[in-house]
């Protein structure tokens, strides 16, 4: 069973960056998609932005394009979202998330595997 551990949440003020990561500790990290979602409480978990198992591809939600960037090191077996331009209302649990594919994905169907979350909070 493969674990994913997130860091590099926070707190930060409207305007501001903030870099989460995520390492695994499975052996074929190389072979998948990876992903990030965010949730807030009561609410759904939302897709963020997606990349396939090189690199090659990435997807994003509206709301992140142009601000957050994603990015993987398989050498490390890590993903990044570099998150710019904050705002309040990106708040939430951010989860790294293992596609069941070597694709791109979008939707929390196609995930086999979740890390435990880290709060981003954007003060105003």
């Amino acid at each position: 069973q493969v674990q994913l551990v997130e860091s590099g949440g926070g707190l930060v003020q409207a305007g501001g960056s903030l870099r989460l990561s995520c390492a695994s500790s499975g052996r074929t990290f190389s072979s998948y998609g990876m992903a990030w979602f965010r949730q807030i409480p009561g609410k759904e978990r939302d897709f963020v932005s997606g990349i396939s198992y090189r690199g090659g591809t990435t997807t994003y939600a509206d709301s992140a394009k142009g601000r957050f960037t994603i990015s993987r090191d398989n050498a490390k077996k890590t993903v990044s979202l570099q998150m710019n331009s904050l705002k309040p209302e990106d708040t939430a649990v951010y989860y790294c998330a293992q596609s069941r594919t070597a694709v791109a994905v979008t939707g929390v169907a196609a995930i086999s595997a979740w890390g435990q979350g880290t709060q981003v909070t954007v003060s105003s």
